[in-house]
Order: structure tokens, then sequence, then C-alpha cells
């Protein structure tokens, strides 16, 4: 059975613009690949663990050899069963919205707890980074309101589609499709939406 986990970074529920052009795409993939599934890792949902001063140490910890004890411990678990949560999964679906030129917090915060040594990158001191998940493929929604491909930098710039792209290779996952919808404040909401929408389908006919 082939199985798909959505992961959403925008809070804004049916408002969501990302979150929507992410649903014709899973309706799409499920009325495309019989026996399918897909799951949903809302990361707004209070079920993503904090990264903070005791989970830090455990990674040094565990980057040492060592192995995490007493508070360490909990926090290393809590990212641990993260990890396997998404780990679970060979397909993937992000929809991620561009706040303030980059990507939401939320969004930052799950890279942070699942970017772990063994999990999703090793390190060899002569050739570097090992990235872990090469067998995984994506598809990206990245949606904006004002900046746009094309137009000046006086409407922002993209950190958003370059850092989590960025992130996505590193960890090892090359095989990225993207689903863009970028109407600026003087373009056609409609037909971006048609566009996307359509290329939403696209890929995921095809995923």
């Amino acid at each position: 059975m082939s199985r798909l986990l959505h992961i959403s970074a925008s809070p804004r529920g049916a408002e969501s613009i990302s979150l929507a052009i992410a649903s014709t795409f899973a309706e799409e993939y499920l009325a495309t690949h019989p026996g399918g599934r897909v799951d949903h890792f809302d990361l707004w949902d209070g079920s993503l663990p904090e990264f903070g001063p005791p989970a830090a140490k455990a990674k040094m910890t565990v980057f040492g050899g060592g192995v995490p004890v007493g508070e360490e411990a909990v926090a290393w678990e809590a990212a641990v069963r993260t990890f396997e949560r998404f780990d679970a999964y060979d397909r993937y679906l992000f929809s991620v919205p561009m706040w303030n030129m980059g990507v939401p917090y939320k969004l930052k915060q799950f890279i942070d707890v699942v970017s772990q040594p063994g999990m999703v990158f090793g390190v060899d001191p002569e050739t570097g980074y090992q990235h872990l998940l090469s067998r995984k493929r994506a598809a990206v929604v990245y949606t904006s309101s004002v900046w746009g491909p094309g137009i000046g930098a006086e409407f922002g710039s993209d950190f958003q589609s370059t850092f989590f792209d960025g992130w996505l290779r590193w960890a090892g996952i090359d095989d990225v499709q993207e689903i863009r919808h970028h109407p600026t404040l003087t373009g056609s909401y409609e037909d971006e939406r048609k566009q996307a929408d359509e290329r939403a389908r696209e890929v995921a006919r095809r995923f």
C-alpha cells in the first residue's frame, strides 16, 4: 500500500491557500493510487515537541557517543518518536506558506527536532555529511501573496523555497516536485490558483 504523509505548516485552517492546494493534491493522489493512503501531520496540533536546552544537550551527548540521561533522555526520546513518525513514510507532501520571506517557525522547529545524527544525517571526518533519507520523495506546495518570481527586491526575497529545498537535499531527498502559487499583489489570483491546482493534480498522478 502506498502511504503518503502530508506535513502542513500553516495554522490558517480553511483559509489557508497552501492547505487547499495540498488537499487538491491529496484527492488526486488517492484517486489515482488504488489502495493509497494519505495521513496528515499538522505541525500546529500540539504534538511537536520543543527542542530546547535538554534536547540540545542530548544531541551533543549522542554526537559524542554517549547516552542521554534524566531530562536529556526524556527530550531525546520525544525527538526520536517524532523522527520515527516522519520516517515511517517514503513519500511526503509539504504545504509551506511564506512567512516574512521565509518559512513558518513551526516548520523550522520540525526540522530541528527530526534532524538528528544517525537519523537524518551522519558526518564523516573526511567526506563530510552523509544524507540518510535518499530513498524518499517529496512534493512541496509553496505559496506567497506579495513576493513572486521575477518581481523586484522591493517585494521581498525567497528565503522560503531556497531554505526548505536546501534542507530536503541535505537530508538526501533529491526527488522533489514543486507546486507554486504566487499571485502577487497585482496578479490574477484566479489564474494562479487554477494553474497551481492543475500542477498539483499533475504531480500527484505520477507521484
